[in-house]
């Protein structure tokens, strides 16, 4: 049987019915929606697959491959004739012609459209300090989780191999900024990596956190429990803190407003803030449409831009009536769009967020699960919930089927695939190089 990804597609011109710009939760739902109406569709993407982002963490700490939570996207719309999946970068949009024009490896291309749908998420903000990307690893691709990987088994085996005992402290500090869900949850896998796997008790991990809660979207009891979970875990949690100032030797913390900490590692994880992606300013300056701070464009109720019927944009590249930068929110803004596109709902209906809730996990075993106000609990429970939820929107049997194994390994065992993996393909690398 042929596993091969199918081959993006590289046309000179190209006409459809539906332009997609975006290959993530948004980009791919709307695709497989409107894959069913008959419709020539166009799906064109900056990378060739779909990323599972919220699973990132879980590559970088090596409970999970890479190839478990990024599918190639040509290969999960193969059966849909009627899609094409093309890789390149969206450069201009002019929704009056209806045209668009990306590059990949080569000239401008062109796709002729009657709509737009527009999914390119968000990328890492640093709140005004560009500089402290120079000195932190973000967790937004595949690329951001490999290299913090890399660096995380760097220090630990460098660590071992030292008899200098303050760069070994340095080697096994680690500081991660931001106590959302991906601060928390890397947090919390970098100390199980250490206690678990390297079998170490004199690392430190540090989570540094401006508000007065971790998860502080989640706030109460739940906040409350996810800090205690942490610390219970090994981690030092500093609420009410901000990093000032950030080197290659470490970070400086203002601690509760006055006093300031200074903490030396080798490693600084930045998960603090989100910014439209820069696809989000290409768009507002077609269509007119006004953004916020973080450059996300201010939609219409019904997903339009601007005074655009026939552009759409949806996801993290968006705000639109304080709705949560997640996954689900994409999701059935991708239905919506689609619905209207191919007239199954009226033109200009509003869209309308159903709350499914949402869910974080900590550690091993303990996560925290809000279905509403009323339905919130912590715990193994969460646990199994957070689990059975991100198994199912895992793309593919395949995927699935390992990361039920790799989870197993990791979570009853102690060992880590991810970090397996990457010694094989490394091996290979180095062979393949020898050999020419």
């Amino acid at each position: 049987m042929n596993t091969m990804p199918a081959p993006l597609s590289v046309p000179t011109h190209l006409d459809v019915d539906v332009a997609i710009v975006g290959s993530g939760f948004g980009g791919l739902t709307a695709a497989q929606k409107l894959a069913k109406t008959g419709l020539r569709v166009a799906l064109i993407s900056s990378t060739p697959e779909h990323l599972f982002q919220p699973l990132l963490y879980q590559v970088a700490t090596g409970v999970l491959n890479s190839e478990e939570i990024a599918p190639d996207v040509a290969g999960i719309l193969r059966k849909h004739h009627n899609v094409e999946v093309i890789l390149g970068t969206v450069t201009e949009v002019d929704p009056d012609a209806g045209i668009l024009r990306y590059r990949h490896d080569g000239p401008t291309q062109t796709i002729s459209f009657r709509y737009l749908i527009a999914s390119t998420g968000a990328t890492q903000s640093y709140f005004g300090r560009d500089e402290f990307a120079h000195y932190s690893y973000s967790l937004k691709t595949i690329d951001d989780a490999t290299n913090l990987r890399t660096q995380i088994r760097r220090c630990f085996e460098e660590a071992a191999r030292t008899d200098d005992a303050d760069l070994r402290r340095r080697l096994l500090s680690f500081v991660v900024v931001g106590a959302g869900p991906t601060g928390v949850e890397v947090a919390g896998q970098i100390r199980e990596l250490a206690t678990r796997y390297y079998k170490l008790d004199d690392v430190s991990v540090y989570l540094v956190e401006g508000a007065g809660n971790a998860l502080p979207v989640y706030g109460g009891s739940l906040s409350a429990y996810a800090k205690k979970a942490l610390e219970r875990g090994g981690v030092e949690v500093l609420l009410d803190s901000l990093v000032t100032e950030m080197d290659s030797d470490g970070v400086t913390i203002k601690v509760g407003g006055a006093a300031t900490r200074r903490i030396a590692a080798d490693t600084v994880v930045w998960s603090a803030g989100v910014q439209a992606s820069p696809f989000a300013a290409v768009l507002a300056k077609a269509t007119g449409s006004e953004t916020d701070r973080a450059g996300r464009l201010l939609i219409n109720q019904d997903l339009t831009v601007g005074g655009y019927a026939n552009v759409y944009a949806i996801g993290d590249m968006t705000s639109l009536n304080g709705y949560p930068g997640q996954s689900p929110v994409a999701m059935q803004q991708a239905r919506h769009a689609a619905d209207v596109i191919s007239r199954k709902k009226l033109p200009g209906t509003a869209f309308e967020y159903f709350d499914k809730g949402s869910m974080s996990v900590i550690n091993r075993f303990s996560a925290v699960v809000a279905l509403n106000e009323r339905v919130r609990f912590g715990g193994f429970i969460a646990w199994l919930t957070w689990l059975a939820v991100h198994l199912f929107y895992l793309v593919g049997f395949r995927n699935r089927f390992a990361a039920i194994a790799s989870w197993l390994f990791a979570f009853i065992g102690s060992d880590r695939p991810g970090f397996a993996q990457a010694d094989k393909v490394e091996s290979e690398a180095r062979r393949q190089a020898k050999a020419s």
